[in-house]
């Protein structure tokens, strides 16, 4: 706690003054582009990451970086989701799972959750991803955990897209949907190509995107 304490006060003192104007601009309002949904985990620094700036990125964090599909119940992700797109206007909605998930773990290991009911019931929101890959059996624990780290965000997607605000936004194409996964060891991203069907590098997924004129 003493080491958080001491941050809010190196940021008063530096960053905060550094960012002054954009704070006062911040103040009464916002407009992210983009709605970032990602794991609790705390390794992941989805600001830091991206290299963004406050105000620039609508983040939702949850375990294992889960959207569950659409009911007519409320809850924490669906009305996240509902906001940034029905009021906010984002363009764009970014699922990103990460290396070494504990939440993709448990969920490969259920027995190990017997304590934890809450947990083992959200992982439930991953039980079409987990399927998946016990169909298709690695040896190498770290690729197992990959690979459903991949079908994970994949499944999500899915669940993204039931969403209503989201369906009508893509139907129109004023909003996309993107997968990620983010290395935490190498720093590397990852993003899913719907044409090759698989994740590529940042740079080489978003090739076209990097090389268009910047709008003025």
């Amino acid at each position: 706690m003493k080491k958080v304490i001491s941050g809010i006060m190196k940021f008063q003192e530096g960053a905060y003054e550094r960012r002054k104007q954009l704070f006062a601009q911040l103040a009464d309002s916002q407009s992210p582009e983009l709605l970032f949904i990602t794991c609790s985990d705390a390794r992941i620094d989805p600001n830091l990451v991206t290299q963004t700036e406050p105000g620039e990125l609508f983040i939702c964090r949850i375990a294992g970086n889960i959207v569950p599909p659409h009911v007519r119940v409320a809850g924490g992700v669906t009305a996240t989701i509902e906001y940034a797109v029905a009021v906010l206007g984002v363009k764009d909605i970014v699922i990103c799972g990460h290396t070494d998930c504990g939440a993709m773990k448990g969920a490969l290991s259920p027995q190990l959750l017997q304590d934890l009911p809450h947990v083992r019931e959200w992982l439930e929101n991953s039980r079409a991803a987990i399927e998946i890959v016990r169909a298709n059996p690695i040896e190498d624990e770290r690729q197992l955990l990959r690979d459903l780290t991949e079908q994970n965000v994949l499944l999500q997607l899915q669940h993204l897209r039931t969403h209503p605000c989201v369906a009508v936004g893509l139907n129109q194409k004023r909003l996309a949907v993107h997968g990620w996964i983010y290395d935490i060891e190498t720093g590397s991203v990852t993003c899913f190509d719907e044409a090759s069907v698989e994740f590529k590098p940042v740079a080489e997924r978003y090739a076209n995107l990097l090389s268009a004129p910047a709008i003025k």
